[in-house]
């Protein structure tokens, strides 16, 4: 528990970096890498699922049906109401009782370590589009990045199975932990930043 809360931690300080990191001149049109979500369909899936729906995973509850209506970048301090929910829900992640037995997850109980996983992984593959869609860079250290791929490596079947992968992009070998979790999750990293 120790070293997943701690790789929730550094990749939720990533986002809430990317989230200050965009510009308030970008349309909300904007393309982004996840095909038919333009910028603020992208952002507004995001911080619903990253930071509302980690906490409410943390606390058993579901996410209240007035967040999933909410567009969250309505407001000019948007980002920095990511940050403070996301400061929240990993704080909802602290106490080690919450990593025990299973939560909810539509299909079934699911580990707690496992629901977690998957959470911080949405939060850094997510966090990726809106920087790439955006001019920025995402970063994570090398114990981070190898968390993140062995949860693609273990959901990217079921994440296929319900059309939240594309196929995966081939790369060359030698390729870091962050690269390969992109690729197996259908993100091509090597193309340009968006300017």
């Amino acid at each position: 528990m120790k070293n997943a809360y701690a790789h929730m931690t550094e990749c939720a300080t990533e986002a809430a970096r990317i989230a200050r990191g965009v510009d308030a001149a970008l349309p909300a049109s904007a393309p982004t890498p996840c095909a038919g979500w333009d910028l603020r369909e992208l952002i507004n899936h995001w911080v619903l699922y990253t930071s509302h729906g980690l906490e409410c995973r943390a606390l058993r509850t579901p996410i209240p049906d007035e967040l999933t209506a909410r567009d969250f970048t309505a407001g000019a301090d948007w980002a920095e109401q990511y940050a403070v929910q996301l400061d929240k829900a990993v704080a909802a992640w602290s106490d080690p009782a919450v990593w025990e037995g299973g939560i909810d997850s539509g299909h079934g109980s699911t580990p707690a370590p496992d629901v977690a996983g998957m959470l911080v992984m949405e939060t850094v593959l997510h966090g990726w589009d809106v920087a790439r869609a955006t001019g920025q860079e995402l970063r994570l250290s090398a114990a981070a990045a190898r968390y993140v791929l062995e949860t693609v490596e273990g959901t990217a079947a079921l994440y296929r199975q319900y059309e939240g992968f594309a196929g995966e992009v081939a790369l060359p070998a030698g390729e870091s932990d962050l690269r390969r979790a992109l690729a197996l999750s259908g993100r091509d990293p090597r193309g340009a930043a968006a300017s």
